[in-house]
């Protein structure tokens, strides 16, 4: 069967429960080719019997971004459609249908991306960033409010901004964003379409400080010329007001595990 939409799924497999949950949810959310970048020693058999993953390659051991462009270009040339999930992330029933009307309707949307919820390591929700289609001008010169997981890239779209650049370890989809929006038109959705795992061993979490401070780097690099001499005067506040909007959601996390 030829699919025209194809998720990558990056893993270690030190996380069986929360990888399963992930592939069934795509599953749910419509007609996908599953991809699984996975390490040679990591026994994918049973995940293919049960219908779970369409194919594996293995990961090269060059990094995160290195793993998804790989299992990005291996998938099949059917694909027009795509994007990556973490293992421990989710995606919406019915929302890869959703994205794919969206990208179908207008050929010069290069993405869509809709709401998408925050949840604790035991899938209850801790917050839900409904984002708004303001969170595509904000790119250039605030944080990153577009919900990766939910998103929708146009295949050719991705390939002719050159992919994920593998010299960022956590603000690439960032980047990738914002060269997406010079390239083509970026769209919301007005639905939840994934669900992000926010707990303590969640890579974004995990390396918070380092992830903003890349951000940062990432929105200067993508200013003109002349603004980038003046960008400390918002890059501190953004910086410090995306430090604390974390702390405010991981707050909340672990009350809510504390009343559970």
């Amino acid at each position: 069967m030829n699919q025209r939409v194809g998720i990558v799924v990056p893993t270690l497999g030190e996380r069986p429960d929360y990888l399963e949950q992930c592939l069934k949810s795509i599953r749910s959310a419509g007609d996908a080719h599953i991809l699984l970048v996975a390490p040679e020693s990591l026994n994918t058999e049973s995940l293919k019997s049960e219908g779970l993953v369409d194919s594996v390659v293995s990961d090269p051991r060059k990094g995160l971004p290195a793993a998804i462009n790989l299992g990005i270009k291996s998938l099949p040339k059917s694909v027009e459609f795509l994007n990556w999930l973490g293992d421990d992330d989710l995606l919406s029933p019915g929302s890869l249908a959703t994205t794919t009307r969206a990208l179908d309707s207008k050929e010069e949307i290069a993405m869509v991306f809709g709401a998408c919820d925050y949840i604790d390591s035991q899938g209850r929700i801790v917050w839900n960033n409904k984002s708004g289609p303001w969170a595509i001008p904000l790119l250039r010169f605030g944080p990153d409010l577009i919900p990766q997981p939910g998103a929708l890239i146009r295949r050719s779209a991705f390939s002719e901004v050159g992919g994920l650049d593998t010299k960022f370890g956590w603000a690439f989809d960032f980047d990738l964003f914002i060269r997406l929006s010079k390239f083509g038109k970026l769209h919301y959705i007005n639905e939840t379409l994934a669900q992000f795992r926010w707990h303590p061993e969640s890579l974004s979490v995990e390396h918070r400080k380092r992830s903003v401070g890349e951000a940062s780097q990432v929105r200067v690099a993508h200013l003109p010329a002349f603004l980038r001499a003046a960008s400390f005067i918002w890059e501190f506040p953004v910086r410090h007001g995306t430090l604390i909007a974390g702390k405010r959601v991981t707050a909340k996390a672990r009350s809510k595990a504390r009343t559970n």
